[in-house]
């Protein structure tokens, strides 16, 4: 019998430094070693990833079958006599401009999978992400404006270049317009990410009181 890889576990370094806005470390903490406990489930994810894509999907793609498409009312000529082929439309599949044989249709490709499933991916993923230390903590976050360029030197002085998944406990309104021009920058709260948002990231940056909030919803 073929064995399966499914789970990849990882020895993790599960106290992380918090970061201030300056970008210096503030302090130190530490997380539940029960969840970040290094196990990857990649099947989970996959699986997990498959379905928000899914779920994305519009699926407006249509075509009309014979008996949509205008005309085709008269029948062409008569059945018997000419030697040629029957026919009883000219909306027929077979010709020009005729309808679709099994075509596409509006429809919704949207599933769900069970709640400890989903909730697995999302561990799964931090998981990973923390083996690779990319998940930044911070400080709450404070804007003496809202400006772009006051959200630009958080991320400047925590050096994080490329995808950045912003992670914050409450999505104000200033945090939503300094961050919005920042086309490389995913703003979430911390309550609605899930793991294809973390897998999609080069890099997390999430405030204290965030990750707490999600060490709970984990839990």
């Amino acid at each position: 019998m073929e064995k399966q890889r499914v789970k990849k576990k990882k020895e993790l370094n599960t106290r992380l430094p918090v970061f201030g806005l300056d970008g210096k470390v503030v302090e130190n903490i530490k997380l539940d070693e029960e969840l970040f406990d290094g196990t990857v489930n990649k099947v989970l994810l996959y699986e997990a990833n498959k379905m928000y894509e899914a779920n994305r999907r519009k699926g407006t793609a249509a075509t009309k079958n014979r008996s949509e498409v205008s005309g085709g009312g008269a029948k062409p000529w008569r059945q018997k006599g000419t030697g040629r082929a029957r026919v009883g439309s000219t909306r027929n599949p077979l010709w020009r401009h005729g309808g679709v044989i099994f075509g596409p249709k509006c429809r919704d490709y949207s599933y769900s999978m069970p709640r400890k499933a989903v909730r697995k991916a999302l561990l799964s993923s931090l998981n990973a992400r923390l083996g690779e230390d990319v998940i930044k903590p911070i400080v709450q976050v404070k804007l003496k404006e809202a400006k772009t360029r006051e959200f630009k030197a958080i991320l400047d002085n925590l050096k994080v270049e490329g995808k950045v998944l912003f992670v914050v406990e409450k999505n104000t309104e200033d945090i939503k317009r300094s961050s919005r021009n920042l086309k490389k920058v995913t703003l979430k709260q911390g309550s609605k990410i899930n793991a294809r948002d973390v897998l999609l990231s080069e890099h997390l940056v999430i405030e204290k009181a965030a990750l707490e909030q999600l060490t709970e919803r984990l839990r």
